[in-house]
């Protein structure tokens, strides 16, 4: 399979350099690149290093991953260099986790780490090195239409990530390319075994990739000690209905570990207030949510008012409407979380996006209805 890296001049007198995670897909885009005669350069950051952590697999960017990563670039003949990036990515993306959950929001660590050190930094990196563009393993699309660069949902639903790089800025979109965007996994781990890669049977990476076994409450636990003060658990009358163990074991929208029984409806977590220590509960009907407020707005297409956004990575898109930092849903939405990624779509494109600051419930507006 040849694919083209749109690189404007002969593949042998260009350079690609490659973001290469240890993982099967960025190694596929290695060799996808080695393939076209290019000067290819694999590129590997060394992020994190929590113990137990670095060692896993499925894991991105720390211990066996980097091994491999290396491994791959030897089997394919193309150079691999390692920037240890560790103090970088832990200010800017592990210290904003916690502190997004010592807020009592839910924060996307993958969009922080796009917009940051993945993107910002190793572009950089790639133009010092005299790079044509910088190749990742993202299953997005970049497409070309009529002189205007667009970026499109990945064609394979289940791995689409456009959601987590909403942030992309225009310039970035202009030297960064995405290989595998018109690909099902199932190719690119034929590819990888076609080109005797190790890596071809390897487990995907998880979404939260320095978070030990998913328990990321131990992880916030630890670098926020505050975050496990108890505190109580209100209705949304205020009314004390029971006690928890801390905030950070909880996000909006969950049900689980609230513990309250003799209730007719199951309870939901509506809002968290970090400072009383204070979770308000209710039932599912609560959670709905007629706008939002977001901050920090990226567009990387033009600006429209009319979108589908999704505000979390695994929903679908719904119709929306953008006024100025609002966005006001068709219908209720449920499970708007602060602190998470609100990004606009059209269609398959995406259009750019931002971070939900604040939500304003269903059941408000129709009290303030009744009250005019």
């Amino acid at each position: 399979m040849h694919i083209h890296f749109g690189l404007g001049r002969a593949p042998r007198e260009a350079r690609i350099v490659v973001a290469m995670s240890g993982g099967v897909d960025s190694s596929v885009v290695a060799a996808l690149a080695a393939r076209t005669g290019a000067d290819v350069i694999g590129v590997t950051l060394q992020l994190y290093d929590h113990g137990e952590a670095a060692k896993r697999t499925g894991a991105c960017c720390a211990g066996q991953d980097i091994y491999d990563a290396r491994t791959v670039a030897d089997r394919l003949g193309i150079a691999h260099y390692v920037l240890d990036y560790e103090s970088r990515f832990r200010e800017s993306v592990i210290n904003r986790f916690a502190d997004e959950y010592a807020r009592g929001r839910t924060p996307v660590p993958c969009s922080s780490c796009n917009q940051g050190v993945k993107f910002t930094d190793l572009i950089a990196f790639a133009r010092e090195l005299g790079a044509d563009c910088l190749a990742t393993g993202h299953y997005v699309r970049r497409v070309v239409e009529d002189g205007r660069v667009e970026l499109h949902k990945g064609a394979d639903p289940a791995r689409d990530q456009s959601y987590f790089l909403y942030g992309t800025t225009p310039d970035q979109l202009d030297f960064v390319r995405f290989p595998l965007g018109g690909l099902p996994k199932s190719e690119v781990r034929r590819i990888a075994a076609e080109e005797g890669l190790g890596v071809a049977a390897k487990p995907d990476s998880q979404d939260i990739c320095f978070v030990p076994d998913g328990d990321y409450a131990a992880l916030v636990q630890r670098l926020r000690p505050e975050t496990i003060a108890p505190g109580e658990i209100v209705d949304l009358h205020g009314r004390v209905l029971g006690a928890h163990r801390g905030v950070v074991n909880f996000t909006v929208g969950q049900r689980r570990g609230i513990e309250i029984g003799g209730r007719k409806e199951p309870l939901y977590v509506v809002r968290i207030e970090p400072e009383a220590r204070r979770l308000v509960v209710g039932p599912r009907r609560a959670l709905a949510v007629d706008a939002m407020r977001f901050e920090q707005l990226n567009w990387i297409g033009e600006h429209q008012t009319q979108v589908g956004v999704k505000v979390r990575s695994l929903a679908p898109p719904v119709p929306a409407r953008i006024e100025r930092e609002w966005v006001h849903f068709e219908r209720p939405e449920y499970g708007v979380a602060p602190g998470q990624a609100a990004v606009f779509y059209d269609g398959s494109r995406l259009l750019g996006g931002g971070w939900i600051a604040e939500t304003v419930p269903a059941e408000q507006t129709l009290a303030s209805a009744a009250a005019a």
